[in-house]
């Protein structure tokens, strides 16, 4: 196709294999940067399968990638291209004019993107996996940069450029820093390659601009989300996905105005299937998307079927799907205390279930007169391991991390009823700091009975011990059931690297921090308050 300024973009089109003279069908569109072969097929069926089910399917390689013409700038081009791209599939041979859009990841983006301008033929969208707002649900977490994966993708995208122009030196270079992240320069979290290699990245942006800069505006889908709040959407996302913040905001942010239905399964970004870090699921926990999909379609493109809305997602532990009007966090909240001893980093600590009605901060406090301490030492930052933002993702065993002296461990006792987590877990702490800057990193994790130690839930947040004394970091939204004979734990350290880039501790931002001035930072933690939403 042509694009409004004449830009070539090229597509893979499959066609149902009978085709009466004279028959239509509707039209499934996907828009992607990795070239057009892999259709996504990581978490979805081969588009010939989508085919089969008597939709023509177009999978479309974005301005710059893949074989199409242009220069590709990360989401920049979507809004004008997936219009005309929409515009364009409608009018295809066969088809009936109606169009609906998958994908997850950029490919969810591109979605959202299309619909901006509200294309008239496009009747329904299936975003997964995405970003509501660009900076808060995909480039930073809590104002932390989301270092391994935003820089394992730009150096993916840079390799696919350097491709694309034949440079098979600038390829070698960047395939092997894919393989072995390059995060010992002179600035970890800015290094050299992308400078030198990748000048076009968008890394420099996200990177560099600040909370307030126009460009997350621009590309931000909350931005332009009043424009499409009459568009029917089927969500997808996953409990160990690290964008499954903008799948629920998307979610919450779309109300009432057109059908919307919500699927969560246990997955992380990919796959979706059974097992997700080293807990197996079940069968029940595989993917079923691409038949949910098609029956979405067949209401929306065809006029059959029933209407399917409200929210499915897998409940964790019960390993069972639960179904609702909508996606709710949990009815009550159990309330924990951190019980300090000033030993909690040497022998563990105890997580105390208190009444959360007549709980009395100021008592925590006095209670908890002996401080806490870890010792950051930015030599041998504690690394990320399991849960969302750490690669592997998913539930991994965290006996080894947690026996660290700069890791704070408290843990109940053990469970005698079982405990839905239904929500987003959050944490309070009081504490000081002689840093001028660092990130709390907390894990709430499973211990079950044969003492293994699973995620199942992580939050971040950055804090300014000279302004602050208190911190509230919120976790991974979760479906959790901890069954009887299993106890809580709540993990806490300065540090999860690569995950997120190690706090230099002198209030620098991470794109000018230089790894020889990380400090080491020491952390007095006077007591908190773990707050979980709890479901029937």
């Amino acid at each position: 196709m042509q694009t409004r300024d004449g830009i070539r973009l090229d597509a893979d089109v499959y066609f149902p294999t009978l085709i009466a003279p004279g028959q239509t069908f509707p039209m499934l569109l996907m828009r992607q940067p990795y070239g057009r072969s892999i259709a996504s097929t990581v978490v979805y069926a081969h588009p010939s399968w989508y085919a089969a089910q008597g939709y023509i399917v177009v999978i479309q390689d974005v301005r710059g990638r893949g074989t199409s013409e242009g220069v590709f700038s990360l989401f920049e081009s979507e809004i004008e291209d997936g219009y005309d791209a929409v515009m364009w599939a409608a009018n295809l041979p066969h088809s009936n004019g109606l169009v609906g859009m998958y994908g997850f990841s950029y490919q969810g983006m591109t979605q959202l993107y299309a619909a901006a301008h509200r294309p008239e033929p496009l009747k329904t969208i299936c975003p997964a996996m995405l970003a509501y707002d660009l900076r808060e649900d995909w480039a930073y977490e809590h104002d932390v940069f989301c270092l391994q994966s935003n820089l394992g993708w730009a150096i993916q995208l840079a390799a696919e450029t350097a491709r694309r122009v034949g440079n098979n030196q600038h390829f070698q270079l960047l395939k092997a820093g894919a393989n072995n992240l390059p995060l010992n320069g002179v600035i970890p979290a800015y290094p050299e390659i992308l400078k030198s290699l990748a000048p076009d990245s968008f890394y420099h942006d996200w990177i560099s601009r600040s909370e307030n800069d126009p460009y997350w505006k621009k590309l931000s889908p909350r931005y332009f989300i009043d424009t499409i709040l009459d568009l029917p959407m089927l969500h997808i996302g996953g409990w160990f996905d690290p964008y499954l913040r903008g799948t629920l905001r998307l979610y919450d942010a779309m109300g009432k105005t057109a059908p919307q239905h919500l699927i969560i399964g246990p997955w992380a970004h990919l796959p979706w299937g059974r097992r997700s870090g080293i807990v197996d699921f079940g069968a029940a926990a595989v993917s079923d998307c691409d038949r949910a999909q098609v029956r979405w379609f067949d209401y929306w493109l065809k006029g059959e079927g029933v209407l399917e809305k409200g929210a499915v997602w897998f409940e964790m532990g019960t390993n069972r799907w639960v179904k609702a009007d909508q996606w709710n966090e949990g009815l009550d909240h159990q309330m924990l205390q951190l019980k300090t001893t000033g030993l909690t980093s040497m022998r563990g600590g105890d997580l105390v279930f208190v009444n959360g009605k007549n709980f009395d901060r100021s008592s925590n406090l006095i209670s908890n007169s002996i401080a806490d301490t870890i010792v950051h030492d930015p030599w041998r930052p504690v690394p990320s391991f399991g849960g969302h933002a750490g690669s592997p993702a998913g539930p991994m065993d965290r006996r080894a991390i947690d026996d660290r002296t700069d890791v704070l461990c408290y843990t109940s006792s053990v469970l005698t009823d079982p405990l839905l987590i239904q929500g987003t877990p959050t944490i309070e702490v009081d504490f000081f700091s002689d840093a001028k800057s660092i990130d709390f990193h907390v894990v709430l994790s499973q211990v079950n009975a044969i003492g293994r130690v699973l995620t199942v839930s992580q939050g971040v947040c950055s804090v300014c011990p000279q302004n602050e004394t208190t911190a509230t970091i919120s976790m991974q939204t979760t479906s959790t059931v901890i069954p009887i004979d299993s106890a809580l734990r709540l993990s806490i350290s300065l540090s999860c690297f690569p995950a997120f880039p190690v706090n230099s501790g002198t209030g620098i931002l991470a794109a000018d921090a230089k790894l020889m001035d990380a400090q080491v930072m020491t952390l007095f933690l006077q007591g908190g308050v773990l707050k979980l939403p709890i479901g029937l």
